[in-house]
């Protein structure tokens, strides 16, 4: 048995033709959608980047305990797991915070891995005096931001698709499967940062809407790819160009997975080869009048994912799955289940086996969020937003023996106020770090609103209900989940739930 994982960066479900999408370029994400079990509930769960692909690695949410960070050392991590049971892991990514302190131990779990340099402002192609932006480029001062002018460094070392990190993923990708279709027992991630801000695309894929860029062109004319994480203070026509720009990347996605299916025809994979294709979260494109993602309510556009899976065991193509599911925490268990492996101890994540093959359902409510901010539930209908029980959002502490952030170690500062404190279940006898988190975090303001949304009646989530049963029912189920997870007390007085 097989399994190949395609896993896709800020990928939105709404811009998909298999959840209503009509206008975006995407034929092979329908032609995807022919062939697995296409979910409509698949929630995040764990927020952004790097949180997410703990989860993946541990089957269980990280968010309550720390933030972003990396693989700790008493983690059981599914690709190790399979590692060391006779299971061949290997994982291609353009994926660079692996590579950054706050998240490099992930690549080193499996048996081989090959990353590509070149997204975002990626320190890759050195150039010690720097070409400004074009003069017509929109967007943070690249003079003061070295993050933009680092990107536009790394743009002008791709001038052809074949160079772009998307491309060279997927090139490498293709060429495990090719060297290694006839053999047995494998696994394989390809990771793309795509198509995550900027929005950065060649012109073969904006021409596939070139009804919006000859109008841009001869109006606007301006470079605009790039949205800030802030509320949209932008003209309508700078939003519209934005959705577009997205659109664009989008197609070269959509392209690059054309490539897998073409393979997995080619080498008869759908035999013995499990697909999977998901996302770590979606994106805020303009909806909510707000752009990208982490600073605001996770609304569905955010929250509500994108999730394809073929499962040759029980063939289910052309199908549709309404049962509640987590990818983040969820897949962890179920290729250990593919390849006849248990799940480690104090997973929470659950095998979908039965649900790609019949629809079970694997759990009433998922929990969701990210450190320090809203602490999110939903039954698939509902979506409860519980914020901080004081102005304070306090106390509030970060348990880790792996004291980094995303790019660097933490501040010393920080550390000085360190205290050593008990294990928790799930971390193998081993105490943490307790370290106070002090101010704002994450962009997120004291005295998070608690919200509570109906999806069926409200799915633009514009009008927060005010229903007290309901919100104590939710209430119940957080306190159910947190002891679940061995949730930290200091969560349950932040949100001012009982312990």
């Amino acid at each position: 048995m097989k399994a190949i994982m395609v896993m896709y960066d800020s990928l939105n479900r709404h811009m998909l033709p298999a959840y209503g999408c009509s206008w975006t370029h995407a034929p092979n994400f329908a032609r995807l959608a022919e062939r697995t079990a296409t979910f409509d509930r698949s929630y995040v769960c764990s927020m952004p980047c790097m949180p997410a692909r703990r989860d993946f690695h541990t089957g269980r949410p990280n968010f309550l305990h720390r933030a972003w960070g990396p693989v700790e050392p008493f983690d059981v991590s599914v690709p190790e797991i399979l590692k060391r049971n006779g299971i061949y892991t290997h994982l291609a990514t353009d994926h660079y915070h692996y590579f950054e302190e706050g998240g490099a131990t992930y690549h080193t779990r499996y048996q081989s891995w090959e990353s590509f340099r070149g997204q975002e402002g990626d320190p890759w192609f050195g150039q010690v005096k720097p070409a400004p932006p074009p003069a017509n480029a929109l967007g943070r001062n690249a003079a003061t931001d070295r993050w933009h002018l680092q990107d536009w460094v790394n743009r002008r070392a791709m001038p052809h698709e074949h160079q772009m990190p998307q491309a060279r993923t997927f090139a490498a990708g293709l060429d495990f499967i090719q060297r290694n279709a006839e053999s047995d027992n494998w696994f394989l991630q390809i990771e793309t940062f795509d198509p995550h801000e900027p929005f950065f695309s060649h012109r073969k894929y904006k021409d596939l809407f070139a009804g919006h860029y000859e109008k841009w062109r001869s109006t606007l004319n301006r470079i605009w790819d790039w949205p800030p994480y802030e509320k949209v203070s932008q003209e309508s026509e700078l939003v519209e160009h934005m959705r577009y720009e997205y659109a664009s990347l989008l197609a070269m996605c959509d392209a690059q997975l054309g490539c897998i299916l073409d393979s997995m025809d080619q080498h008869n994979l759908w035999d013995d080869t499990m697909l999977i294709v998901w996302t770590d979260h979606g994106f805020l494109l303009g909806e909510h009048d707000c752009w990208a993602k982490c600073w605001m309510p996770f609304y569905e556009e955010v929250a509500h994912t994108p999730f394809f899976v073929w499962d040759p065991r029980s063939r289910q193509a052309g199908v549709r799955r309404s049962s509640l599911v987590q990818p983040s925490i969820d897949l962890g268990p179920t290729l250990l289940d593919f390849f006849g492996q248990p799940p480690a101890e104090h997973m929470t994540g659950r095998a979908l086996t039965r649900t790609i093959a019949e629809d079970e359902p694997v759990r009433e409510y998922g929990i969701f969020g990210m450190f320090g901010a809203h602490v999110n539930l939903t039954d698939g209908r509902y979506v409860y937003m519980r914020g901080a029980g004081n102005d304070e959002n306090q106390p509030l502490f970060e348990y880790t023996l792996m004291p980094t952030r995303m790019r660097r170690t933490m501040d010393v500062e920080e550390l000085q106020k360190a205290e050593l404190a008990s294990p928790f279940s799930f971390t193998a006898g081993c105490p943490l770090l307790r370290i106070p988190v002090e101010g704002r975090w994450g962009g997120h303001k004291p005295g998070l609103e608690t919200l509570l949304f109906d999806l069926e009646t409200d799915p633009k989530q514009e009008k927060p209900l005010e229903d007290a049963k309901l919100a104590d029912t939710f209430d119940r189920e957080l306190v159910r989940l947190f002891k679940e997870v061995d949730a930290p007390a200091c969560q349950y007085e932040r949100l001012g739930l009982p312990v």
